[in-house]
């Protein structure tokens, strides 16, 4: 009978162990994140006024923004570069060509407003 006490006795304190381990395995990584969120946001900054137990807002994380992959984003991406050049291209000819000011700033309006609609005519996917 004795044997059996200690067996569920030791069988007790090896199961209250191992959630002591749980436990502070578990407190331990909240304590890395909590750490790690001080490290990139910044602690909390105070109370609002006039407001009990209200505090400010933290500063936000700064945002990774990723980059689309695949076939249809890395063809607008290179549409758009290739826009951006001729743009530029246009604007640096007239400045070249055009000796008026009035005529540099009727290139670069006209441009400016033609471009969407060039873009359109041009890179139409519904064809």
């Amino acid at each position: 009978m004795s044997k059996e006490r200690a067996r569920r006795r030791a069988e007790r304190e090896a199961e209250r162990e191992r959630l002591a381990a749980a436990r502070a395995e578990r407190e331990a990584r909240a304590a890395r994140r909590r750490e790690m969120r001080e490290r990139f946001v910044g602690p909390v900054t105070g109370a609002v006024a006039g407001v009990v137990g209200a505090v400010l807002p933290r500063p936000a994380r700064p945002v990774r923004v990723a980059r689309q992959r695949g076939f249809l984003a890395r063809r607008r991406r290179t549409e758009n570069a290739v826009v951006a050049v001729l743009w530029f291209l246009v604007q640096v000819l007239a400045w070249i060509l055009l000796d008026s000011w009035m005529a540099r700033l009727g290139v670069f309006l006209g441009s400016i407003l033609l471009l969407p609609v060039l873009v359109t005519i041009v890179f139409d996917r519904r064809s």
